[in-house]
């Protein structure tokens, strides 16, 4: 890993460890990055999101096809706020609620956490999402 790289995923640790610092999505993509050691690629992270993973679901079940509305819990029915930051600024704007839906949507879909590589993916797309 490059000095910037390590540098950069020093910084995503520090801000997991302080859950009241806000953060943007672009910090949190560039910390995924780097612990990911690659560029992030929303096309994957488009693929990957719509795409039934090692469970029953996928992450469009419950955020929709293009995350840019409410969307609704798969089975439970709860309402789930927009995904896409340009809509739901709050989205991606706390470290560590984003590791805690990461780690349990992640779960759900896949039955497993998501590596770095796929976090950075998912949230480029995201970023790219306009209402």
């Amino acid at each position: 890993m490059t000095h910037s790289r390590s540098l950069a995923a020093a910084a995503f640790a520090a801000l997991l460890c302080l859950p009241s610092l806000a953060a943007t999505p672009a910090e949190l993509l560039a910390g995924y990055a780097a612990q990911a050691g690659a560029a992030a690629s929303p096309a994957k992270g488009e693929r990957f999101f719509q795409a039934t993973q090692g469970k029953e679901w996928s992450c469009a079940s419950c955020h929709g096809t293009l995350p840019v509305q409410p969307g609704k819990h798969a089975a439970t029915g709860k309402p789930i706020g927009a995904l896409a930051p340009a809509v739901n600024p709050q989205r991606f704007s706390d470290p560590a609620k984003a590791e805690k839906w990461f780690r349990r949507n992640c779960n759900d879909v896949l039955g497993r956490e998501c590596t770095p590589g796929e976090k950075a993916d998912v949230l480029a797309w995201l970023m790219g999402l306009k209402p």
